[in-house]
């Protein structure tokens, strides 16, 4: 289902609730000023699987090793549930377009249909819902894909997944086909912007959490990577309240048309707190002076636990010097009662050589001399020999 819309006349679009009526004078070429016809557009909704993101990836990845191709263009499979696109598998086919004519490009559909034939023997549910580029923008010969595409899916819906990402954001975009009658010229077609988010099933979920694990920095707290995410939602919030106000300007100095399906920025800013409110101004500090006391409380258990720390190091460290003199000193005994020891045994040893050395020259001496015999009248006298 394709939407129609007609401008005449350089006029603001205007709703109208004669959809038939404008529709009949869209055919006729009969214009009447300031009435337009809205048909609701087929899909509401885009849900991309993180599966999808995945093989996208690795298959550019593959294609930009072996080749020079800078857009990787496929298929989307999955189903439609009450206007939301359901977006479960993909695969690419193969494509080339010329550097200096964006007009000539090739799309093999052989390949398409045997690797679609292929697909629903696995899964019958998934079909043909979408085609994708890498783009990271729309290019000029998108308009003919999607003509192309509608041969096999009558409602196509053209994704960008933008592989290499520079901003904050979703890295998907999803671009429905339009058709604009303006006043007594030929209709065009041109691409509306759907909405688009990243769902998963809850297999899904646990394999994604399980690589997010994997990439995980471990020199990294917990609490600093808190603060890490907060600080990018943050800037993703300042951006798209950075586009808010930019079309909000624009509509108000008439450049863009006034959108009548963006006043829920009227409940936003219904939200929004009165700063100036002398109770929510006592509140605000309250509650911060409560989270500062916290703060405060656990610096103050941090620095008591690094001071019983230091101290519980300072004993050891004493302890550990005390322990290691007292084994000097008793090292220091134990060598000098060993030196006492052997100074007694060497003297000992001296002693008995000298007793064995006087007891040898005696020995040696006594030998040297004869006793001589005589007569019992006679004397007796020792000679030496």
């Amino acid at each position: 289902m394709l939407k129609l819309r007609i401008r005449i006349n350089g006029y603001q679009e205007r709703p109208c609730h004669c959809g038939y009526l404008c529709l009949r004078v869209a055919e006729s070429r009969t214009w009447r000023a300031g009435c337009v016809a809205i048909l609701e557009l087929a899909v509401q909704k885009v849900v991309v699987h993180p599966l999808v993101l995945l093989s996208v990836v690795d298959q550019f990845n593959r294609i930009g090793k072996v080749g020079n191709q800078k857009c990787v263009v496929g298929v989307l499979l999955g189903s439609w549930q009450k206007k939301i696109l359901d977006v479960s598998n993909s695969f690419i086919v193969p494509f080339d377009e010329d550097d200096k004519d964006d007009s000539i490009w090739f799309l093999d559909h052989d390949y398409l249909e045997n690797m679609y034939g292929m697909f629903t023997k696995v899964n019958a549910r998934e079909r043909i819902v979408a085609w994708f580029h890498t783009g990271p923008k729309l290019h000029k010969n998108d308009i003919a894909i999607n003509e192309l595409m509608e041969r096999y899916c009558p409602n196509s819906v053209l994704v960008i997944i933008d592989v290499k990402p520079k901003g904050l954001g979703l890295p998907t975009e999803a671009y429905i086909s339009v058709e604009e009658v303006h006043d007594r010229t030929p209709t065009s077609k041109t691409f509306e912007h759907v909405t688009s988010e990243i769902g998963a099933e809850e297999a899904e979920e646990v394999g994604v959490e399980h690589l997010l694990r994997d990439i995980k920095d471990t020199t990294v707290g917990t609490l600093s990577q808190r603060i890490t995410n907060q600080a990018h939602g943050l800037k993703g919030l300042n951006s798209k309240l950075l586009d808010i106000k930019g079309c909000l300007e624009k509509v108000a100095t008439g450049k863009l048309p006034i959108n009548h399906q963006i006043y829920q920025l009227k409940d936003v800013f219904n939200l929004l707190p009165d700063v100036g409110l002398q109770e929510f101004v006592k509140a605000f500090y309250l509650t911060t002076n409560d989270q500062m006391v916290v703060v405060y409380l656990a610096s103050l258990i941090r620095s008591v636990v690094a001071l019983d720390n230091l101290i519980n190091n300072k004993i050891a460290n004493r302890d550990a010097e005390k322990k290691e003199g007292q084994e000097k000193e008793e090292s220091k005994k134990d060598r000098k009662d060993d030196e006492e020891k052997d100074k007694g045994k060497s003297d000992r040893k001296k002693r008995k050589r000298r007793k064995n050395k006087t007891c040898n020259f005696l020995i040696c001496k006594l030998k040297s001399y004869k006793l001589t015999c005589v007569p019992p009248e006679g004397s007796f006298h020792l000679s030496a020999c």
